[in-house]
């Protein structure tokens, strides 16, 4: 029998059957795709907005994280408005005064709606979980510059188990308690919503993912004939609070502090506090700490108007610094714009 297996196996039953655990995966870059977290941003903006990322937690470790997911948003109907939010990739085809020109005399968008799409594939040791989501958005202009969109997304999740990878013994390779689980190609529905306040400057966000608590365990012997026991548990709430601001510093440099409080009942808050300086809209550097989890370092580049990559590399404080070389992500985004109009002149 493979200890490092079984241990892996046990954590990972455990961290799906017990409700105090965190059960969606970690995002280093949800800067870049706030969607990712709230369904409020679908058609924001006033272009397809199509994002690939794929992370690689705890590199070193046997049966650590990997997530990979695909999102992509657009407003519906006809857009006739052109603007910036402090998440857009902005357009490097503009000159940097015209960029200036159009946050000084923005002006919030018609009331409009947009729709989006993602799925995700979150693997962990020998379960791995695959959603699909569907999104709706209404932006509604609330003042002359500030603009509150709703959200709401519908989905399906299923959780499955490599049985293939799970060890408990040579007299019970895969225990029958295991395959005769709750956990095994089971559909589950899923609810998420959120509320976005947003203008040139700032944004503040907040948002709720598996919203229904749906029960992921439907076994009634729980316990295996090795002595692990699969608990009765449930999908619980997951609520993020976003907040960032934009200052211009000169001509060329933009910094944009945010934060990120979530909460997982009944583990302590989360926090993260993070900065993103950008040079010209073409290239930026960035920082992120999670309180009492690590350090990350981000870089990005707009390779084109259309085209733009990000790479962030977090290193953990955690008693897992001592088997894991740290965590990469990467997110690639495809911009499909429309003309850019001039700026009215007030």
């Amino acid at each position: 029998m493979s200890g490092k297996k079984f241990v892996i196996s046990c954590v990972c039953f455990s961290i799906m059957g017990c409700v105090s655990a965190q059960q969606q995966p970690y995002y280093t870059q949800y800067i870049l795709n706030n969607f990712i977290l709230n369904p409020a941003l679908a058609g924001i903006q006033n272009y397809w907005d199509l994002k690939v990322s794929y992370r690689n937690q705890w590199v070193g470790l046997q049966g650590g994280p990997t997530t990979l997911y695909l999102t992509v948003n657009a407003p519906l109907g006809k857009t006739q408005y052109d603007y910036e939010t402090p998440v857009t990739v902005p357009d490097s085809r503009n000159k940097q005064s015209d960029t200036k020109q159009l946050l000084t005399e923005y002006t919030a968008p018609p009331a409009h709606s947009g729709l989006g799409f993602s799925i995700l594939n979150d693997k962990t040791g020998p379960l791995n979980r695959i959603a699909a989501y569907g999104s709706y958005a209404y932006h509604l202009p609330v003042g002359h510059r500030t603009t509150l969109s709703m959200g709401i997304s519908l989905g399906v999740q299923e959780v499955n188990v490599d049985v293939n990878a799970v060890d408990f013994g040579q007299a019970n390779p895969v225990d029958p308690a295991v395959l005769t689980s709750g956990y095994l190609g089971k559909l589950e529905p899923d609810v998420n919503a959120g509320l976005w306040l947003s203008s040139t400057s700032f944004y503040l966000g907040l948002s709720a993912q598996q919203i229904v608590p749906v029960p992921i365990n439907s076994v009634n012997n729980s316990t295996t004939s090795n002595g692990v026991t699969l608990l009765n548990g449930k999908l619980i709430p997951h609520t993020f609070f976003t907040a960032g601001y934009k200052i211009s510093a000169g001509d060329n440099i933009t910094i944009l502090p945010s934060v990120m409080v979530s909460y997982v009942q009944p583990l302590p808050l989360g926090v993260d506090v993070n900065a993103k300086i950008e040079y010209q809209d073409l290239i930026w550097l960035g920082f992120s700490y999670r309180y009492k989890v690590g350090y990350a370092a981000l870089l990005g580049v707009n390779i084109s108007s259309t085209i733009n990559l990000g790479y962030s590399y977090d290193y953990t404080t955690t008693p897992l610094n001592t088997v894991s070389n740290g965590t990469h992500e990467i997110v690639i985004g495809f911009l499909l714009r429309k003309k850019t109009k001039e700026v009215p002149q007030k």
